[in-house]
């Protein structure tokens, strides 16, 4: 029988480290799972409540409290940069009706790419339709621009769950998303009445961001 130790007593090496390493990596992976959940393998969640005070109050702790307008960095190619003129699309609305934001040149507009499986998405709707209520007297547009999502899907989450009355747009084949080099969700453009890119946010927004954002780009007295 082959002895496992050497002639000086220690104990010969077996196939212990290896299942300490594997050992390591399953409490890994265990450890991971704790932390983010079903989210870590899904790269789509499913539908969360907007009314839950404990997500929206996760968004507000990391808000600035004195909005700063956000310019795009300058290593991101192709990208519409700040004080650039926003690049046209025409995409179709929910009745199937033309859009072109060309339409709206004189008007200041909101442009927010998004999708319905994007939770921080979900989250900051409710804050653009509350800005939508407040400034729509003075002019604003929100296109809000879904990413790839079929009319069905956009159509059960925007009007019949969440009740927006501002513009959703279908942009399935990604068209405007691609222009305007949109990478996470939410993006949001901010476009004031002469076309100008005046404020780019990307993440969610809260409705103290998007006012500080607006100050910028609604003419004083508009």
């Amino acid at each position: 029988m082959t002895s496992q130790f050497d002639p000086y007593g220690r104990q010969k090496a077996s196939g212990r480290p290896i299942l300490l390493l594997l050992g390591f990596v399953v409490l890994g992976i265990a450890l991971a799972f704790v932390l983010f959940g079903s989210d870590l393998f899904d790269p789509r969640p499913g539908p969360i409540t907007t009314t839950d005070s404990g997500l929206l109050d996760s968004v507000t702790q990391f808000a600035t409290s004195d909005p700063i307008v956000a310019q795009l960095p300058g290593d991101i190619a192709g990208a519409p940069q700040v004080g650039s003129e926003a690049p046209s699309f025409v995409l179709a609305d929910l009745a199937g009706n033309p859009v072109s934001l060309a339409d709206f040149r004189g008007q200041p507009v909101i442009i927010n790419f998004w999708a319905t499986w994007c939770a921080p998405c979900r989250i900051e709707m409710p804050e653009l339709q509350a800005a939508y209520d407040q400034y729509q007297a003075d002019g604003l547009v929100i296109l809000a621009v879904n990413r790839e999502e079929d009319l069905a899907t956009v159509q059960a989450y925007f009007v019949d769950e969440m009740g927006l009355t501002f513009t959703a747009l279908l942009d399935e084949q990604a068209f405007a998303a691609n222009v305007y080099n949109v990478f996470n969700m939410p993006t949001t453009y901010f476009v004031d009445p002469a076309g100008m890119v005046t404020a780019v946010h990307r993440g969610p927004m809260t409705k103290g961001q998007i006012d500080g954002y607006l100050a910028n780009t609604i003419p004083a007295g508009g």
